[in-house]
């Protein structure tokens, strides 16, 4: 049975694909897993992985973790929305093109990739998007040429990675099939939003950036892994950009409502964003002057995001993989808070 390595495995994504790769026995071997050095490998206890230390940004370490494998599940990368361009470029754009480049010196053929849906815009739309919409990763923020968004410093840099690397497989002929997930919740997720969410409505306050009006698109990281394991078991030939999510968007209110159901906390009321986006602004600027290390609780791109109507069509994830989300969202949540509660985290 072919091997499979997975970079980024110890992260939030990464660790629900190391399950599900290893709960399907895709290798008698196991499953291998790229560490970086002295990280914590906790999301992967229990698990029969082979660790091999490395990071995408040195290709001569890559070449020697890759060594012995037949796939790459390339997840690994920089998601946030704060931090240096330069920290992005190097993790998204660089760490992808050394990734498939020891593919390449080692014979490695087939590689499933983490993209993003972002790189076709997060900006507020009516327009359900799909794999041929063009490229739109840059939001245009309010005085975004005085000082740039870290929000877009992500998604500028996975539109670039994802750009090169179409290029570069059909330059070797490789097999490369980019997963460009919509907004995932689950376990072990605390980076992503929703996790803060809950942590600021436990604290009592009365009231945060959101409203009733805008669809949110989401997926459950559970199945969204199955998607890549999917896409392992359908072997597609030549290059492949595929959305993966739920079925259909929620309005961002239930996705909230139904989060602090499940907590035991009351949802915050919702403030309109003619109140939010100023002391966003204020904030980022602050932090920004000061090259503060953490974000502020506000931002110009986290604001927009309680506001923004997006959704994506996930029909080729249909067509070509046979993929439909099997747990609901009330299901997805329920199993994600219940997490969060086992524990102590809320």
């Amino acid at each position: 049975m072919p091997r499979i390595m997975i970079t980024g495995a110890t992260g939030f994504i990464g660790s629900h694909l190391t399950r599900v790769f290893c709960e399907n026995q895709v290798s008698v071997d196991g499953v291998g897993c790229l560490i970086r050095e002295g990280s914590s490998i906790a999301n992967l206890e229990g698990l029969p992985v082979e660790l091999r230390t490395g990071d995408v940004r040195d290709s001569i370490e890559l070449t020697a973790a890759f060594t012995g494998y037949d796939w790459v599940v390339h997840n690994a990368g920089k998601v946030s929305d704060w931090g240096d361009y330069d920290e992005f470029f190097q993790t998204n754009v660089t760490g992808t093109l050394n990734v498939l480049e020891a593919c390449v010196r080692v014979g490695i053929k087939n590689i499933i990739m983490t993209g993003s849906n972002s790189v076709y815009g997060e900006e507020h739309s009516l327009i359900v998007k799909n794999e041929n919409s063009p490229y739109n990763s840059h939001y245009q923020y309010f005085a975004d040429e005085l000082f740039p968004c870290g929000l877009n410093f992500y998604r500028d840099t996975k539109a670039l990675a994802k750009k090169e690397a179409l290029v570069f497989a059909k330059e070797h002929d490789l097999n490369l099939t980019i997963m460009e997930p919509v907004w995932v919740y689950g376990e072990r997720e605390f980076n992503v939003g929703f996790y803060e969410y809950l942590q600021t409505a436990k604290s009592g306050i009365p009231f945060l950036p959101g409203s009733k009006r805008n669809k949110f698109h989401v997926i459950y990281a559970h199945d969204l892994a199955r998607a890549y394991h999917l896409a392992y078991t359908k072997q597609l030939i030549g290059t492949n950009c595929i959305l993966v999510g739920n079925q259909q968007a929620e309005s961002m209110e239930k996705i909230y409502r139904l989060f602090c159901l499940e907590a035991g906390i009351k949802k915050p009321g919702n403030i309109p964003k003619a109140l939010t986006y100023p002391l966003a602004f204020l904030l980022e600027l602050i932090y920004t002057v000061f090259h503060a290390s953490k974000p502020p609780l506000l931002t110009r791109g986290r604001v927009n995001m309680f506001y923004d109507n997006i959704e994506f069509s996930i029909e080729k994830a249909k067509r070509l993989l046979g993929f439909t989300n099997d747990y609901t969202l009330e299901e997805g949540i329920k199993k994600t808070v219940k997490w969060y509660k086992e524990q102590g985290l809320i």
